[in-house]
């Protein structure tokens, strides 16, 4: 059994994963690249707090440290920060709640009971 989980340690393995699965990895890399890169339409402090609200509501330790730098290195306040982590937190709830909605529906569909929207 492992004392721990998710330790700044575990980056010793990325040439080991990398070679494990080259193709998948090249793949893998050539997207983050793609989506990281500086000559988009989207500025890169916006991507990059685009990013960090994504990994949040991912919870990969690993991409909220590497994206809150990238991030602070391309202008991003605290302030953007912080609301990028609450507008995240947000739509993760309401996608929650958008999920309940199915679960409504399924409950009608399932339970035998009269229709709720009848």
């Amino acid at each position: 059994m492992t004392a721990e989980y998710q330790s700044p340690h575990d980056r010793a393995y990325t040439e080991a994963l990398i070679n494990a699965a080259p193709q998948e990895a090249k793949a893998f890399l050539h997207m983050k690249h793609t989506a990281e890169r500086e000559d988009g339409a989207i500025p890169i402090k916006y991507r990059e707090l685009m990013s960090v609200a994504v990994a949040v509501t991912t919870q990969c330790a690993y991409c909220i440290e590497a994206h809150i730098k990238n991030a602070i290195d391309a202008g991003a306040t605290r302030e953007e920060l912080a609301e990028a982590v609450f507008i995240a937190g947000a739509l993760r709830a309401g996608g929650a709640v958008g999920n309940g909605l199915m679960v409504m529906r399924m409950y009608d569909e399932m339970s035998g009971e009269p229709d709720s929207l009848a």
